[in-house]
């Protein structure tokens, strides 16, 4: 009894940090960072100031809202964030006419959408690492990489983006166990909303969760559950989303997704340099995406960026943070992959595997589960890649930042099977149980030990980013080029 409160206790005191560690960097971010510095602020800022001064929502042939050089503008696609960030102006407004209070009431609107997502993302944990210590890393891990949690301290649709996804991977989550509860698919359906509403890029996770719950009603061979609560959930987000699709048709000669209306009116006002027609592109020049690869440095800046690069793709943080996370995540990975194939393939090594995802669940159902993560970390990446090669080259992490969570729990999960195995062939032994329990008191301390150690990694290169890096450099650039 004693030992629940004393780990009550602790998990308190943790989550008190994790929290108090968001606000501190997430604050000082929002208010640091010049106008216009952060990547594409200034042409995302457009609409929510739009709808601050009009009171409506724009047409994205709207000339106020269109990108100089482009010719067209963010309003064809999904503005829910911008909404949200408009409206929030709007009512500032009634207090004040400040051109930086302004700005920061729509910046803090992302910033809560980061505070929703790092709470979210710690619920997930939970659900995903019956281990705390693992529980613990994986949140940080994927709270505080440097890049993630910038995404949330300036005007972009990203956030929220972030935000959909880790209430969408929880509500899936929670489904799964409690064989879809109302809760649970409330849940499902708001992430599912957040995420139709905000961002293209992420649309691989409500496909997969369409495809996972329906996975999940067959194998338990429920056409009742599939019905009622399909239908629960698919009334909710057509509730939801329909209006933006139905608006967008109407609008755009029935284009409900604005994408043909998007490349219309850039053909239609665009500099010659920025035509669709005209703009020199790797395809364009007659180049295979291989040789995008290899002769750009793509791969490259879309890692180190997923990492952490703040401003316009011009603040870089030190070699060694990039080195980190670079070991960190291969090492994590290359563990999770070998680990679960010989886990899958022998289970005569007698070695105590990591408690499996869902085990109730069939092991066809675990299998198609992971196949939907793995697609879900891929899809953004492909459309990154054709984004560059086919329209502008932009190699940004920011564009496949959509992947951070299902790959932070295959990198956390490899290390936890690690540490597993290295317990069941070496801690055993009893040289090295002497050892362990004269520095530690067993191995449950040395694996705390362990995992309080890449925290506290985590923590000191975001510090080492943001105010070894990043604050400098907004004192002395006060004003974005």
């Amino acid at each position: 009894m004693n030992g629940q409160k004393s780990n009550t206790k602790i998990n308190n005191i943790i989550f008190f940090l994790y929290i108090s560690l968001y606000f501190i960097i997430g604050l000082t971010l929002v208010f640091s960072q010049p106008f216009g510095n952060p990547p594409d602020e200034y042409n995302r800022f457009l609409i929510p100031q739009y709808i601050a001064q009009n009171g409506t929502l724009p047409n994205g042939y709207d000339e106020a809202i269109r990108i100089g050089g482009y010719g067209f503008s963010y309003g064809f696609q999904p503005i829910l964030p911008y909404i949200v960030q408009g409206y929030a102006m709007r009512l500032a407004g009634f207090f004040t006419s400040s051109a930086d209070a302004l700005l920061y009431t729509a910046r803090m609107v992302n910033f809560l959408f980061g505070l929703i997502t790092a709470v979210f993302t710690l619920f997930l944990g939970k659900e995903w690492f019956s281990d705390r210590r693992f529980m613990w890393l994986f949140a940080f891990l994927a709270t505080f990489l440097p890049q993630s949690i910038f995404l949330h301290t300036y005007v972009n649709t990203d956030s929220c983006c972030m935000m959909s996804i880790a209430i969408m991977l929880y509500g899936l989550t929670r489904g799964i166990r409690s064989c879809f509860s109302v809760s649970s698919c409330l849940l499902l359906s708001a992430g599912i909303i957040f995420c139709a509403l905000s961002y293209y890029n992420a649309y691989g996770y409500i496909l997969s969760c369409i495809l996972l719950f329906s996975a999940y009603c067959l194998s338990l061979k429920n056409g009742k559950l599939f019905l009622q609560k399909g239908l629960l959930i698919s009334t909710i987000v057509l509730l939801g989303i329909g209006w933006w699709f139905i608006r967008s048709g109407l609008l755009y000669d029935g284009d409900i997704l604005g994408l043909k209306a998007r490349d219309i009116c850039g053909s239609m006002y665009a500099l010659p340099q920025f035509h669709p027609d005209t703009r020199v592109t790797w395809q364009s020049r007659g180049c295979s995406l291989w040789d995008m690869l290899v002769q750009s440095d793509f791969i490259n800046l879309t890692t180190l960026s997923f990492i952490g690069i703040y401003g316009p793709m011009t603040i870089v943080t030190s070699i060694w943070i990039y080195r980190f996370y670079k070991v960190f995540f291969a090492v994590g990975i290359l563990l999770c992959i070998t680990l679960s194939a010989a886990d899958f393939f022998s289970r005569k090594s007698g070695r105590k595997a990591a408690k499996n995802l869902f085990p109730e669940c069939s092991p066809g159902f675990r299998i198609f589960y992971h196949a939907n993560m793995i697609f879900c970390i891929a899809m953004p990446c492909i459309l990154s890649l054709y984004y560059s090669f086919t329209t502008d080259f932009q190699p940004q992490g920011r564009y496949v930042l959509p992947i951070l969570l299902p790959l932070a729990y295959y990198c956390v999960r490899g290390l936890q099977k690690g540490f597993t195995l290295l317990e069941t062939v070496f801690a055993k032994k009893e040289p090295a149980k002497k050892l362990l329990s004269r520095f530690f008191k067993g191995y449950g301390r040395f694996l705390a030990g362990i995992c309080i150690f890449f925290i506290l990694c985590i923590i000191v290169s975001l510090f080492v980013t943001v105010y070894g890096y990043a604050i400098p450099y907004y004192i002395q650039n006060p004003i974005a080029p």
